[in-house]
């Protein structure tokens, strides 16, 4: 299972906004949508959170843009988990525009382990954190 997960997303005409780049919330799609491919990827699917009803919301996001994304442009989207603690997990982002290397934004999301009955945070349970390798920061290049 990789550590570092690879998101590749096509540009869409509906992304581009009045400047005629990409709009800053579909970043925020593209980062969510990652982060959700790569934990169905280390075995833990949306379904199998509902199953065991605790699961990841969102604390914070901390996006910074460095180049802008246009229609068409093919991109990656790279994350990884950078700490996963007690009730937290950090990810990391990183969005790439391969055809000319460009990086075009990193980001951070803090995440918080929830039962969804209660909504209250709960530890984060063996197995889940099993299923992530933590990529330690200057090791995900």
């Amino acid at each position: 299972m990789p550590a570092i997960y690879e998101y590749p997303w096509q540009v869409t005409a509906d992304e581009i906004d009045g400047l005629g780049h990409v709009g800053n919330v579909e970043y925020l799609r593209w980062l969510q949508a990652a982060a959700i491919a790569h934990s169905a990827a280390q075995g833990w699917p949306t379904e199998k959170y509902f199953e065991l009803g605790a699961g990841w919301v969102v604390r914070s996001h901390q996006i910074e843009y460095l180049m802008p994304a246009h229609r068409d442009d093919a991109i990656v989207v790279r994350t990884w988990v950078a700490n996963l603690r007690g009730i937290r997990s950090l990810r990391r982002y990183e969005v790439w525009r391969p055809a000319d290397q460009t990086l075009l934004a990193k980001a951070n999301t803090e995440w918080v382990f929830i039962s969804f009955t209660s909504r209250q945070p709960r530890r984060v349970p063996e197995e889940i954190q099993a299923a992530f390798e933590i990529v330690a920061d200057g090791d995900a290049t």
